[in-house]
């Protein structure tokens, strides 16, 4: 208990006083790859990696909307870009297009209650802060839902990192895309089982929430994209499993992309055997991130990571929230899982990962461009760093199971 205690209130000033620190700062500009679409599987694949961007388009397609639109996502902030968002969904749903939504209770409390209030025309499920029911001990409820789909007409998708809200329109450098072809359908299904799986569930809904949704089209194979979802309702996790087997399959370079990285033991151990085997590992995480218990926590595996090779660049004046990855010129993927505990094994997060040279040449531009923002972290300077910084790593170090 007196360990707890003290791993407890060094996390708790930790947080006072980053929150402190951050207070009347502005995050400062970043180089961004302007949005362009590369050909794959039949349709096209645009990524973004600014805000704005992301939701002119997404807002686009929601006006252009004939039948039904699929909204979900895990943070929906109530200010100017969330009230565009929940204005032109209605909009839609009052013209005659079935509109669904779906947002996460937690990660929405302190949105205030006025913003939730949404049109009968809408089919709204609030995923509930608390699942279980009558099953406190059934872990398999206790996953929050962090995707971000959009999904229209069964014609275009979109997912990736980006939540809605203000500051994530500008200040934070995520990445997401749009798809068109074979693989929006794999998009429309994993928002239809979670909708059908969950409809039922207490929480704010809408009046047409007992109503399954319902899918018409039929999948078509599409091996060079696919669409990977965590469902820790029914103990199904690929997405820790597409990322491991991409790692040992590597050959020349693994570059990833992650806002919180506390891998598990096996992660890292593959992380470290390709750097041992010649492989070209780079990450980039923030310098800063908005939660100051995850930078620490992800800082104690570094001293592992430099010593086995793998190179790490920290990205400054802005938060990276991306979780993305390329591999050899040949594999790559976007989506909403970071390299934690929480999303590899416990949350609902959907990637898509993309066997395609042109993706990934994509990403690789996207990825050196980041390299322009960053820092990176040599092994004689973390060998330097202070006896106060070692301490809080080992005290905290315990926590990484629970993140």
């Amino acid at each position: 208990m007196t360990v707890f205690g003290l791993q407890l209130l060094l996390a708790i000033s930790l947080t006072l006083v980053d929150s402190y620190r951050r207070r009347g700062k502005r995050p400062a500009k970043f180089p961004v790859t302007p949005p362009t679409a590369v050909e794959v599987e039949g349709g096209t694949v645009t990524t973004y990696t600014f805000g704005q961007d992301l939701y002119d388009d997404m807002l686009e397609a929601i006006a252009g909307a004939r039948s039904r639109i699929l909204f979900e996502t895990y943070i929906w902030k109530g200010d100017a870009v969330g009230e565009r968002f929940k204005r032109a969904l209605t909009e839609a749903a009052e013209r005659g297009v079935d509109v669904y939504v779906i947002y996460d209770g937690f990660a929405n409390l302190v949105v205030p209650r006025r913003f939730k209030r949404f049109s009968p025309a809408l089919r709204v499920l609030e995923f509930p802060v608390y699942n279980a029911g009558l099953r406190p001990f059934d872990l398999r409820r206790y996953g929050r839902d962090h995707r971000k789909i959009l999904v229209v007409d069964d014609q275009v998708g979109f997912v990736g990192g980006y939540n809605v809200g203000t500051a994530y329109a500008t200040e934070w450098r995520d990445t997401h895309c749009r798809i068109t072809g074979p693989g929006v359908f794999d998009l429309s299904r994993a928002f239809a089982d979670f909708w059908n799986l969950h409809r039922r569930s207490r929480g704010r809904m809408g009046r047409h929430v007992d109503r399954p949704l319902l899918l018409e089209t039929v999948a078509d194979w599409a091996p060079h994209i696919r669409v990977h979802r965590n469902v820790p309702r029914m103990w199904m996790f690929p997405i820790r499993s597409m990322y491991l087997e991409a790692i040992n399959r590597a050959q020349h370079h693994i570059w990833m992309t992650h806002a919180y990285f506390i891998p598990d033991e096996d992660f890292v151990d593959s992380l470290v055997a390709a750097a041992q085997r010649g492989v070209d590992v780079r990450l980039l995480v923030p310098a800063k991130s908005n939660h100051v218990v995850a930078d620490w926590l992800s800082r104690g595996y570094y001293s592992q990571l430099l010593a086995a090779g793998i190179r790490i660049f920290r990205y400054t004046g802005a938060m990276v929230h991306a979780k993305t990855a390329t591999i050899d010129g040949s594999w790559s993927t976007i989506g909403t899982a970071n390299i934690d505990r929480l999303s590899m094994t416990g949350n609902y997060e959907v990637n898509v990962e993309f066997i395609d040279p042109a993706m990934a040449a994509k990403m690789e531009t996207i990825f050196r461009t980041d390299l322009g923002n960053c820092t990176e972290l040599r092994a004689d300077e973390w060998t330097a760093r202070g006896i106060h910084r070692r301490f809080t790593e080992a005290v905290l170090a315990p926590l990484r199971p629970l993140l």
